[in-house]
């Protein structure tokens, strides 16, 4: 009797361990498919996040967006400001002027660029101009110097430089409306570079301009600007 007991606990004990070990296997099984579950719970998890960071980034682009279009004005104001001094070479200013107010005529938003010009353009009249019409664009047409002035006129008519400094101390005191300044006029670009302190843009000439090619080249821009498209393919064009 106890050989059979024996027997029958050894092979008891047996059974016990073949249970203990597929119970063990059934864990293991077990706890892998609950990490791959968990993988892949991980992984749409990750997805979403990356769907609502790239919705919330969307999203505040559009909002950048909608601001930036309410910034915009209803009606871009140009203001010529030409100068052409009887002591000085003469400059076609008057087919200048023709030739921006015609192309912007021509273009598709036409109605939204509104151009003004001021004639014989004496220093103190800038300010009262700009006052006056709170322009988006203010635009220098006439002479300048290697010097880095413009040239207006004087009381008689004859020519009269301003320096870079009082122009860009003319255009920080302006109005906040000015998003470019336009300097058609020879030897321009450090006036224009030192105007960008306080305006979004400027444009200047980093030599001579011939006469044809400054009334062509501001003509063409001011057409890109009444089809919408931004200071830069404006320039471009």
């Amino acid at each position: 009797f106890e050989r059979k007991i024996a027997l029958k606990q050894k092979e008891l004990s047996d059974e016990q361990k073949k249970v203990s070990r597929e119970e063990e296997k059934n864990s293991k099984v077990k706890q892998k498919e609950l990490e791959r579950q968990d993988k892949a719970y991980q992984s749409r998890m990750n997805q979403i996040d990356s769907k609502l960071i790239r919705h919330d980034g969307l999203h505040q682009s559009t909002i950048a967006t909608l601001k930036a279009l309410q910034d915009l004005p209803e009606k871009i104001v140009v203001l010529f400001l030409a100068s052409n001094p009887a002591n000085a070479p003469q400059l076609k200013l008057d087919e200048e002027a023709r030739a921006i107010g015609d192309m912007i005529r021509k273009a598709k938003h036409r109605d939204s660029v509104s151009f003004e010009s001021r004639w014989a353009v004496q220093p103190m009249d800038i300010l009262q101009a700009i006052n006056e019409l709170h322009p988006t664009i203010v635009h220098f047409s006439g002479h300048g110097s290697e010097s880095d002035e413009i040239v207006f006129q004087d009381a008689n008519g004859n020519a009269k430089h301003v320096s870079k400094e009082a122009i860009v101390q003319t255009m920080m005191a302006s109005s906040s409306d000015i998003r470019l300044v336009f300097f058609n006029t020879c030897y321009s670009y450090n006036q224009a570079e030192a105007v960008t302190l306080h305006v979004d843009a400027a444009i200047g000439m980093n030599t001579s301009i011939g006469d044809h090619a400054a009334r062509v080249f501001s003509s063409q821009f001011y057409s890109a600007i009444g089809f919408g498209l931004s200071v830069k393919k404006a320039f471009e064009q």
